[in-house]
């Protein structure tokens, strides 16, 4: 078959991304400027784990490890984020880690996703989660000024990262986006009944498909009728999550409906995810299980858990917020690149449909 457009290495295909990569080169040492000089740690933990990540609707990549003894032998995944192995370093005593972790995520392949991809997550021991935001704030700011861009652009939105930002709650989103009262649809279980939010999606001419559970019905909502707006102007941090859709995070102090957890947009795309983290081994053991059975449920597969994860939970995991943050996304805004694949130096290889 002949190939479409030629393979990334081919001089004429690179010198069209080049001026990207080199937006990558500064915006990577701009982070790394930035935790230095806050006092953070960058550290480097293993991709191969025994747990990817618990993420329901995510899919891993798998591996046997082939050891010396052959009963030493046993089943690993590449990581979909180094979130574990980071929150055992806090475990240890570490009170401030950065790390630049190469990530893995099956079945994601579009302009904004990739197989392979590079995530930031950073952790403060002793914080609350809302100061990550001032963390983001400065972060951007740092990126965006070290490419040399006062606004950014993507798909016809535009967002100025130096003026003020815009906080926004996901009920006050619903009200103002989709005219719904997320919260008086919401029951505050860990798995609502879907029949409220069904009933108030219909009326807006969004069609519930069967089966659908009640953060089915929210992402539909928000990816057709809210996550559009978000980023519009200036970056808007999305906050106080149902706590039903924060696994990992703890539950609000004076709501626990809500969850400690904002996302951050800009200009429409997704580029990071918060959480006041979950230190209660027994209520995260519970959650992993539901999820599992969610996912055996969806899937027909399940993932196994991190035994020695929950342990560090149990041993005592001090107060801590954390965050993930997209790389490629952010570069991706700093160098104007509309194609995820335009900011990786070697993308992984295309499917062969698009040879």
């Amino acid at each position: 078959m002949t190939p479409t457009s030629p393979p990334f290495w081919h001089p004429d295909a690179f010198a069209r991304r080049r001026p990207h990569l080199a937006v990558r080169g500064r915006v990577v040492g701009a982070v790394r400027r930035f935790f230095e000089a806050r006092d953070f740690v960058e550290v480097d933990t293993p991709c191969l784990q025994v747990s990817p990540g618990m993420e329901p609707h995510l899919q891993a990549f798998a591996t046997d490890l082939v050891a010396p003894n052959p009963d030493d032998g046993r089943r690993l995944y590449l990581h979909t984020s180094p979130e574990f192995a980071m929150k055992k370093l806090l475990v240890a005593g570490e009170p401030r880690i950065f790390q630049l972790a190469h990530v893995f995520r099956n079945g994601e392949r579009s302009a904004t996703h990739h197989p392979e991809f590079t995530m930031l997550e950073w952790y403060r021991a002793g914080e609350g989660y809302r100061v990550l935001v001032d963390d983001c704030v400065d972060l951007v700011r740092a990126c965006a000024e070290a490419a040399g861009r006062q606004r950014f652009a993507f798909r016809g939105m535009e967002c100025d990262p130096f003026r003020p930002w815009r906080i926004l709650s996901v009920a006050d989103a619903f009200t103002e986006y989709a005219g719904i009262d997320l919260l008086a649809a919401y029951d505050g279980t860990h798995e609502p009944d879907p029949a409220p939010l069904a009933a108030e999606a219909a009326r807006i001419g969004i069609h519930p498909h069967a089966g659908d559970r009640w953060e089915d019905i929210v992402f539909r909502i928000m990816f057709e009728r809210i996550e559009p707006h978000l980023g519009a102007g200036v970056p808007c941090v999305l906050t106080d999550y149902p706590v039903c859709m924060a696994a990992l995070s703890r539950p609000k102090p004076e709501d626990p409906r809500l969850a400690e957890r904002f996302e951050l947009y800009a200009c429409g795309l997704e580029l990071a995810n918060a959480f006041g983290e979950l230190t209660d081994a027994a209520v995260q053991r519970a959650r992993f299980q539901a999820d599992m059975e969610l996912k055996e449920r969806l899937y027909g597969e399940r993932f196994p858990v991190d035994e020695d994860f929950l342990a560090a939970l149990e041993h005592g995991m001090p107060e801590s917020a954390g965050i993930a943050l997209g790389v490629d996304r952010l570069v991706m805004l700093c160098s104007g690149a509309e194609d995820i694949a335009d900011v990786l130096w070697a993308p992984v290889a295309e499917p062969l449909s698009q040879r």
